[in-house]
């Protein structure tokens, strides 16, 4: 357990004591302990599939523990650009580390694939590009279900920090231009134990639905809280909370709740027409085959989908210079911007110069959760 808490430090790929200049080297910064782990673990354990080799150039990864802690993420960070010299940082998957880790990858001009919606001011994400989907698309998706549901006023019940407001600013426009209203806001921090005031001040509101914002295992808390205070309306839940976690833990408790996610977790389910069907297949045979039946996890498509990202853009970059030199991290931010539309696991991606989330409005898939399982509502 306590080596558990130090520092881990995980090459995938064989490192050697140096690494050589033509090696890409990557740094990721994952909450595998903490409240976050729920989420860095499932992507750790798909960074064990991650290609050694792209574009006939070695690649290791360099992944250390964040603890699901901002500081450590970014100091976690700092080693990345000062000692690691990485060409890439891939982190966090909480939203609190990802932003911690932007300023200091901006700093040293190296790109950073966020696995979290990490917001930043206009013009200061010219070298961060999102993973998963902007709060704004799955919130487009989760409005139009609830206006197809009936709901006219609406719950808020989330984290206090980034992920938590980035969700508000997302949903109360959404909603208000569909004929709804956020008619109650509660929050609490990612380390509480208990919501029980917030819960009940909700359920005496009785708004028609109530959307909980929170993530992995700690989605589960809020939900139950709720439930148990007797709230009858209908409950949603954000991507963050599309993994195994907020079932096993929630029970019964999130029988009949609805969780907006990506398309990778239900892959079986999507249509043959889907453009992301066959790579979501894919990352859910492969994965589930390394770790187990219904192991699949929103986070894990992230680490995949990093893989068809660079696949796609480091022949670009190696245009400009070789790994480990200015030109060629600087050539993985121009090769990003413009790779043009490409198929994830997770939707179809379109990065740009003027927009590093993406994806479109079409991406957010529905789930409800049915005998313990998400089902495509």
């Amino acid at each position: 357990m306590k080596a558990a808490k130090t520092l881990v430090a995980i090459a995938i790929t064989a490192l050697g004591s140096t690494a050589a200049l033509a090696d890409i080297n990557i740094g990721v910064s994952l909450s595998l302990t903490g409240p976050g782990s729920g989420l860095g673990i499932p992507m750790q354990n798909q960074f064990k599939l991650f290609p050694q080799t792209i574009a006939g150039e070695k690649v290791n990864l360099i992944i250390l523990d964040d603890a699901s802690d901002p500081g450590k993420g970014a100091a976690n960070a700092r080693r990345f650009v000062t000692e690691d010299k990485v060409d890439l940082i891939i982190g966090s998957c909480l939203t609190p580390v990802a932003a911690a880790i932007t300023p200091v990858a901006t700093e040293a001009k190296t790109v950073q694939l966020a696995a979290s919606p990490v917001g930043s001011p206009p013009g200061a994400d010219q070298w961060l590009f999102r993973l998963p989907q902007g709060n704004d698309v799955m919130a487009h998706a989760m409005v139009e279900h609830m206006k197809k549901q009936g709901i006219k006023t609406i719950g808020f019940l989330g984290y206090t920090d980034a992920y938590g407001e980035l969700w508000l600013k997302a949903i109360t426009p959404a909603a208000e231009k569909a004929g709804m209203k956020v008619v109650a806001v509660e929050r609490f921090a990612r380390t509480d134990t208990s919501v029980t005031p917030q819960a009940l001040k909700l359920s005496s509101a009785n708004p028609d639905a109530i959307l909980v914002v929170a993530s992995g295992s700690g989605a589960a808390m809020p939900h139950k809280a709720i439930v148990e205070r007797g709230y009858k309306g209908k409950i949603y839940q954000t991507h963050a909370a599309a993994t195994p976690d907020l079932v096993r833990i929630g029970g019964k408790d999130v029988e009949g709740s609805y969780v907006v996610s990506g398309p990778a977790v239900i892959a079986e389910q999507l249509p043959d027409s889907h453009p992301s069907k066959k790579l979501a297949v894919d990352f859910v045979t492969q994965y589930e085959k390394l770790v187990g039946p219904g192991s699949r996890n929103q986070f894990a498509g992230h680490s995949y989908d990093a893989a068809i990202a660079l696949a796609k853009a480091v022949p670009i970059a190696l245009k400009n210079g070789k790994p480990g030199t200015p030109e060629f991290r600087a050539g993985l931010r121009d090769a990003f911007e413009t790779m043009g539309r490409t198929v994830f696991a997770h939707g179809v991606m379109n990065w740009t110069k003027d927009d590093h989330w993406g994806y479109t409005n079409e991406t957010g898939v529905m789930l409800k959760v049915v005998d313990g399982k998400f089902k495509v509502d």
